[in-house]
């Protein structure tokens, strides 16, 4: 084989395996609820007093790298650590899965904590406006979060846990051992049992008394669509290997663009319309300019991750979206979405999935951008 040749299918297998590691880490978990990966404790076996075998479990890492502490300071968060049960919560406030856990984790930290439960938010961020505390502060308040949050603004501690998803829980026992791990929404009976079964590990460890069995916490959980449009990317870094623009003019990394109306709307693509600038997280639009997002979708909620400040009108079909399927962030008066904070708005909210083509007529407020479209 001539060394040319060689070079370039050793270059390619390189940058295939690249591409893929890429796609892998940054992988929000917009599907099927994920499947549980248990690390080593069955939450429906009778309760024992019998020494478990943990040689074959991992302790849970030190966190590091950490930019800021809410609810908590480090030595605070390290003498609470001590023989508490951990639950670590990798998660990130403008994630749609993640936001769907926080009502039952909310639960477990009012209804555990007296018991040893000590539930530690890991906030690894998806987007640079995620790693300004001040943000994350008011995603804390607003969801009520009591238990501590931790920023990881640079993802070490999300390394260190060796970690590919949000939302993402780990529960350690007493010791400190990982005893189960949980990847994406759902699975909250059998997470709650786990926490119930290593609380009561440590109170026969520590000699004190055990609380008595209590019912689980119970929460409508949402159901998704077996069929649904994936979570879309409007940045240019994000969008690799999941290219799902339908603009012909494509992703310009860096560049300001003037994207044209399409002829035709193809399903699970988005269409920009207007000067558009291509950003590693999203696309803005520049000062004083305007601009349109197309997209032909199936599911029944649409949401959208945006910043800066904008009025957004909404059209489902041609027409004006109906109070049916407004979703929460829509005037119920005007139909409009006020865009004043960078978090993730709720477009669409509709008892069942069906398909729709919808546009979104972004009035620029000033520094408008936008990161994702999710569905559910």
């Amino acid at each position: 084989m001539r060394s040319e040749v060689r070079t370039a299918i050793v270059l390619g297998g390189v940058i295939a395996v690249g591409l893929a590691v890429a796609s892998i880490a940054f992988t929000a978990l917009d599907s099927e609820p994920a499947s549980t990966v248990a690390a080593g404790v069955d939450p429906d076996a009778p309760q024992s007093s019998q020494a478990v075998d943990k040689s074959r479990f991992k302790m849970a890492p030190d966190m590091v790298g950490i930019a800021d502490y809410l609810n908590t300071t480090p030595e605070e968060l390290e003498a609470r650590i001590g023989d508490s049960v951990v639950l670590y919560d990798i998660w990130t406030y403008s994630c749609i899965n993640c936001l769907r856990t926080l009502p039952y984790i909310t639960a477990w930290d009012e209804k555990y904590a007296d018991q040893g439960l000590l539930i530690i938010g890991v906030h690894s961020p998806e987007f640079e406006f995620e790693k300004d505390v001040d943000n994350v502060r008011r995603a804390v308040e607003k969801h009520g979060i009591e238990y501590p949050v931790v920023l990881d603004n640079d993802w070490e501690t999300w390394d260190a846990f060796e970690n590919r998803y949000w939302p993402r829980k780990y529960v350690a026992d007493h010791e400190g051992y990982v005893r189960y791990d949980r990847i994406g929404e759902g699975g909250y009976q059998e997470t709650e049992r786990v926490i119930q079964k290593l609380l009561a590990e440590r109170a026969a460890a520590l000699g004190v008394q055990a609380a008595a069995a209590e019912p689980l916490v119970d929460i409508d959980e949402f159901q998704h669509t077996a069929f649904r449009t994936p979570e879309l990317y409007f940045g240019y870094y994000f969008a690799q290997n999941r290219n799902n623009l339908g603009s012909s003019e494509g992703f310009n990394p860096g560049q300001t663009i003037e994207y044209e109306r399409p002829g035709s709307v193809e399903h699970n693509k988005f269409y920009m319309v207007g000067t558009w600038t291509n950003g590693r997280d999203g696309m803005s639009l520049p000062d004083g300019e305007d601009g349109r997002v197309l997209l032909k979708y199936s599911a029944k909620e649409v949401n959208i991750v945006t910043a800066g400040a904008g009025v957004i009108r909404v059209l489902v079909d041609g027409a004006p979206i109906s109070a049916d399927i407004a979703g929460h962030d829509v005037d119920s008066d005007t139909g409009l979405i006020t865009t004043d904070e960078p978090r993730l708005y709720n477009v669409v909210s509709a008892e069942s999935s069906s398909t729709h083509e919808i546009e979104l007529q972004i009035d620029n407020g000033g520094g408008f951008e936008m990161f994702t479209f999710t569905f559910g």
